[in-house]
Protein backbone atom coordinates (compact mmCIF):
# COMPACT_ATOMS: atom_id res chain seq x y z
CA UNK A 1 0.00 0.00 0.00
CA UNK A 2 1.23 3.49 -0.72
CA UNK A 3 0.03 6.77 0.73
CA UNK A 4 -0.25 9.98 -1.28
CA UNK A 5 -0.48 13.35 0.49
CA UNK A 6 -2.36 15.94 -1.54
CA UNK A 7 -2.38 19.70 -1.16
CA UNK A 8 0.73 20.14 0.96
CA UNK A 9 3.23 22.95 0.41
CA UNK A 10 6.52 21.15 0.99
CA UNK A 11 9.91 22.90 1.15
CA UNK A 12 12.14 22.45 -1.89
CA UNK A 13 15.21 21.76 0.27
CA UNK A 14 16.27 21.43 3.89
CA UNK A 15 14.77 19.46 6.75
CA UNK A 16 11.36 17.89 6.21
CA UNK A 17 9.42 16.43 9.13
CA UNK A 18 5.99 14.93 8.58
CA UNK A 19 3.98 13.69 11.53
CA UNK A 20 0.70 12.10 10.55
CA UNK A 21 -2.07 11.03 12.84
CA UNK A 22 -5.38 10.27 11.22
CA UNK A 23 -8.39 8.40 12.36
CA UNK A 24 -10.96 6.95 10.00
CA UNK A 25 -13.06 3.86 9.85
CA UNK A 26 -12.21 2.03 6.66
CA UNK A 27 -15.55 0.57 5.63
CA UNK A 28 -14.55 0.08 1.99
CA UNK A 29 -11.55 -2.13 1.22
CA UNK A 30 -9.18 -1.47 -1.65
CA UNK A 31 -10.59 -4.57 -3.37
CA UNK A 32 -14.18 -3.32 -3.00
CA UNK A 33 -13.22 0.15 -4.26
CA UNK A 34 -11.61 -1.36 -7.37
CA UNK A 35 -14.69 -3.52 -8.02
CA UNK A 36 -16.99 -0.52 -7.58
CA UNK A 37 -15.00 1.55 -10.07
CA UNK A 38 -14.78 -1.30 -12.60
CA UNK A 39 -18.54 -1.87 -12.39
CA UNK A 40 -19.26 1.83 -12.81
CA UNK A 41 -16.95 2.10 -15.82
CA UNK A 42 -18.53 -0.92 -17.52
CA UNK A 43 -22.08 0.31 -16.87
CA UNK A 44 -21.67 4.03 -17.52
CA UNK A 45 -18.61 4.73 -19.68
CA UNK A 46 -17.00 1.80 -21.51
CA UNK A 47 -16.45 -1.93 -21.15
CA UNK A 48 -12.91 -1.22 -22.41
CA UNK A 49 -11.99 0.47 -19.12
CA UNK A 50 -11.35 -1.08 -15.72
CA UNK A 51 -10.01 -0.14 -12.31
CA UNK A 52 -6.37 -0.71 -11.46
CA UNK A 53 -4.73 -1.27 -8.05
CA UNK A 54 -5.89 1.47 -5.62
CA UNK A 55 -3.65 3.64 -3.47
CA UNK A 56 -4.67 5.35 -0.26
CA UNK A 57 -4.92 9.10 -0.82
CA UNK A 58 -4.99 11.57 2.06
CA UNK A 59 -6.41 15.00 1.28
CA UNK A 60 -9.63 16.71 2.33
CA UNK A 61 -10.97 13.17 2.59
CA UNK A 62 -9.28 9.81 2.94
CA UNK A 63 -9.97 7.94 -0.27
CA UNK A 64 -8.95 4.99 -2.33
CA UNK A 65 -7.57 6.43 -5.56
CA UNK A 66 -8.39 3.89 -8.26
CA UNK A 67 -6.58 4.34 -11.60
CA UNK A 68 -8.76 3.94 -14.69
CA UNK A 69 -7.07 1.71 -17.27
CA UNK A 70 -7.95 1.54 -20.97
CA UNK A 71 -7.76 -1.97 -22.37
CA UNK A 72 -8.38 -2.88 -26.02
CA UNK A 73 -8.38 -6.31 -27.60
CA UNK A 74 -6.06 -7.71 -28.86
CA UNK A 75 -3.51 -5.34 -27.32
CA UNK A 76 -4.58 -5.56 -23.67
CA UNK A 77 -3.97 -2.69 -21.27
CA UNK A 78 -2.88 0.47 -23.13
CA UNK A 79 -2.48 2.76 -20.13
CA UNK A 80 -4.06 4.93 -17.48
CA UNK A 81 -6.61 7.54 -18.59
CA UNK A 82 -7.48 8.98 -15.18
CA UNK A 83 -8.56 7.96 -11.70
CA UNK A 84 -11.67 7.81 -9.56
CA UNK A 85 -11.59 8.39 -5.80
CA UNK A 86 -13.74 6.37 -3.39
CA UNK A 87 -14.30 7.62 0.18
CA UNK A 88 -12.97 4.93 2.56
CA UNK A 89 -15.71 5.55 5.12
CA UNK A 90 -18.84 6.11 3.02
CA UNK A 91 -17.96 4.39 -0.26
CA UNK A 92 -19.00 7.54 -2.12
CA UNK A 93 -17.51 7.72 -5.61
CA UNK A 94 -16.11 11.12 -6.61
CA UNK A 95 -17.14 11.41 -10.26
CA UNK A 96 -18.18 14.44 -12.28
CA UNK A 97 -19.19 14.91 -15.88
CA UNK A 98 -15.96 16.85 -16.46
CA UNK A 99 -13.90 13.93 -15.11
CA UNK A 100 -15.74 11.48 -17.37
CA UNK A 101 -15.16 13.67 -20.43
CA UNK A 102 -11.48 14.09 -19.56
CA UNK A 103 -11.03 10.31 -19.27
CA UNK A 104 -12.87 9.75 -22.57
CA UNK A 105 -10.63 12.25 -24.37
CA UNK A 106 -7.50 10.63 -22.94
CA UNK A 107 -8.81 7.19 -23.93
CA UNK A 108 -9.45 8.34 -27.50
CA UNK A 109 -5.94 9.79 -27.74
CA UNK A 110 -4.38 6.65 -26.28
CA UNK A 111 -6.37 4.35 -28.57
CA UNK A 112 -5.32 6.39 -31.63
CA UNK A 113 -1.62 5.81 -30.98
CA UNK A 114 -0.06 3.04 -33.01
CA UNK A 115 0.66 -0.01 -30.88
CA UNK A 116 3.49 -2.44 -31.54
CA UNK A 117 2.43 -5.53 -33.47
CA UNK A 118 3.27 -8.92 -32.07
CA UNK A 119 5.99 -10.64 -34.07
Amino acid sequence: MSVQLDGLNLPQSGQLDIDIRLSATVNITAFAARQKVTGYLADEISTNMHGGPPTLSVGERITWRVPVILSLPPHGDLGEVGHIDIDVETGQMMVSQALIQEMQHRAEALAARPTPQAA
